[in-house]
């Protein structure tokens, strides 16, 4: 059929099941928002397009789908580009449509054009640029295939307004599945008897996971090796959730910010098995010394990955749900009690090395969520920071896609829009959103959004009074010579007000525990501002670039 080539973006939409865009109009991309007009795909309405990108990602990271973002030329573009950039180091499936002036115009600066696929090139797995309207339905099509398929990433299709209004051919079409047809090489499936070979002979194995167990979905097969072999698993922040933390076979997270028995068991580990990780510095730290005396077993969609940051013994590339099914049917049951005894010890002597008055109130506080959410359907999302690390250490997360989290790129603002995101995708979870004060106030505005559409976001606040990872790195390694991290006070309950939202400001445990069962209760938008120490300090803390168990010193 012939329809205009914005009808034919939105009849694209619908036959990827997209049901949510979030996006902000402007006139090179208004013939779009023209055609969104008939209501067949909800649209959110940021405040910022930044916050576009971060819903976006987050309704990718919490459904599994791709998720959308809309902007239009010029800035409306450019200020997608930090939540592509998120994305894209982290491996999330998005998809960001933006107008651009018309072809005729292109080259010429015009009013609000701005050379959006040069920018985003290196940040993007892909990107387009629309010349021809014969191309635009394929275009659009393919988008989504590269977005979703392999490894995924955010692909950027920018769409000239003369193609938008111009006539073009549409007629429906079905998306194809992905790798049901992948057939392992021979080499392959030698490296895969390699692999089988030792974790059968290992005494000391350890499985560790990343981000690429929950966007490959094989959290069952791990935990099946776990179980099957008596490995312990641990986990990098992206890989939070691929394994629950209740699990008894799961030791923490791993790194630079891990927990002490994570980190030993990866030191002293005779094979590593990675999973979808891609072994960045803040998880390898000396990546000479992280594979030494140890056989790395690294599997992964991309095979780009391999030996890029660690050199892997064994590197598995195809799609990991087959080869842990061919690694899990073939390997011996077995237990290791000698290894898990070892661990239990560390597990011990860390937990009296930690002892009551070593913990935060903010440790607490995430203990204290993780008892009250216990089997509940949860998402816990993010900013980055100090505030970031207590959670990944602190909390308990129960299943894949119940974490949140800025991870490669660091982004400061990420938190509050990535909620909205995600709170969209699961309506019937609770969605609870941890931030410092630092990166609350760079994306806090969006709690308008929140407000205009009751999400039952509860969003927690740890307070201060400064940019709380930037003075510990000052703390650390600039001898407490404190540059630009004081923070003026801000009252976040009045803030919140001011969209219509309830809140509170709590200094103490037991009163934050009072004002979390008073917002679950009420399933309404809710901010609790927790004023914490100026000087508490996210420990254990490993040296940029140090081995697993060189640990910094950091106050008495």
């Amino acid at each position: 059929m012939r329809i205009t080539g914005a009808q034919a973006i939105i009849q694209c939409l619908i036959e990827q099941k997209v049901d949510t865009v979030f996006g902000y109009p402007g006139g090179a991309i208004l013939p779009f928002y023209d055609a969104l007009y008939d209501g067949q795909i909800r649209h959110i309405l940021p405040v910022h397009e930044q916050g576009a990108a971060h819903m976006a990602d987050g309704y990718a990271r919490a459904s599994g789908k791709v998720g959308v973002c809309v902007s239009t030329s010029g800035p409306g573009a450019t200020n997608l580009v930090t939540g592509l950039a998120t994305a894209f180091l982290d491996s999330i499936p998005v998809v960001a449509i933006t107008g651009q002036v018309s072809s005729g115009l292109i080259g010429r600066d015009a009013f609000q054009e701005v050379d959006i696929t040069g920018i985003t090139m290196p940040i993007t797995k892909h990107n387009f640029l629309v010349k021809d309207s014969k191309k635009l339905v394929d275009t659009i099509r393919y988008a989504f295939q590269i977005a979703r398929s392999g490894r995924p990433g955010p692909v950027l299709i920018d769409i000239p307004r003369d193609i938008q209004t111009g006539m073009v051919d549409y007629e429906p079409w079905q998306p194809a599945e992905g790798d049901q047809d992948w057939k392992p090489s021979a080499e392959t499936i030698q490296m895969i008897n390699e692999a089988i070979e030792a974790i059968n002979q290992s005494e000391r194995p350890v499985l560790h996971i990343g981000g690429g167990v929950i966007s490959a979905d094989v959290s069952q097969e791990v935990i099946e090796l776990a179980e099957k072999c008596g490995i312990p698993v641990v986990s990098s922040l992206m890989g939070l959730g691929g394994v629950s933390g209740a699990h008894p076979n799961f030791l923490g997270m791993t790194g630079l910010h891990g927990h002490k028995p994570s980190n030993a068991a990866v030191h002293n580990a005779d094979v590593v098995i990675a999973v979808g990780s891609r072994f960045n510095d803040r998880v390898a730290g000396n990546r000479l010394d992280y594979s030494e005396h140890k056989t790395v077993i690294h599997i992964d969609i991309d095979p780009a990955e391999i030996d890029k940051n660690i050199a892997a013994h064994i590197g598995l590339t195809g799609p990991i749900k087959k080869i842990l099914a061919m690694i899990n049917e073939a390997v011996v049951p077995g237990r290791k009690d000698n290894w898990m005894t070892t661990i239990r010890q560390w597990q011990e002597e860390y937990r009296q090395e930690k002892g009551p008055d070593r913990v935060s109130l903010s440790e607490q506080i995430m203990a204290y969520i993780s008892q009250q959410s216990a089997g509940r359907p949860m998402i816990y999302a993010t900013d980055v920071g100090q505030h970031q690390m207590w959670a990944a250490q602190s909390l308990t997360v129960e299943n894949p896609r119940e974490w949140i989290t800025s991870g490669g790129l660091g982004t400061m603002g990420f938190g509050l829009p990535a909620a909205i995101g995600a709170q969209f995708a699961c309506p019937d979870k609770q969605v609870v959103h941890f931030a410092g004060d630092g990166g609350f106030k760079m994306t806090g505005s969006e709690l308008y959004t929140i407000a205009n559409h009751k999400l039952p976001i509860i969003s927690v606040i740890l307070d201060n009074s400064c940019l709380g990872m930037v003075r510990q790195l000052q703390v650390a390694f600039y001898p407490e010579r404190f540059s630009q991290i004081d923070l003026p006070p801000m009252d976040f309950v009045t803030y919140a007000k001011s969209f219509g939202i309830e809140g509170e400001l709590v200094d103490t445990l037991e009163g934050f525990g009072q004002a979390y069962k008073k917002a679950l209760s009420k399933r309404l938008p809710y901010v609790i501002a927790v004023k914490i120490c100026t000087d508490d300090l996210v420990t254990p803390m490993i040296a940029p670039g140090a081995s697993l168990d060189q640990y910094v010193k950091l106050g008495s």
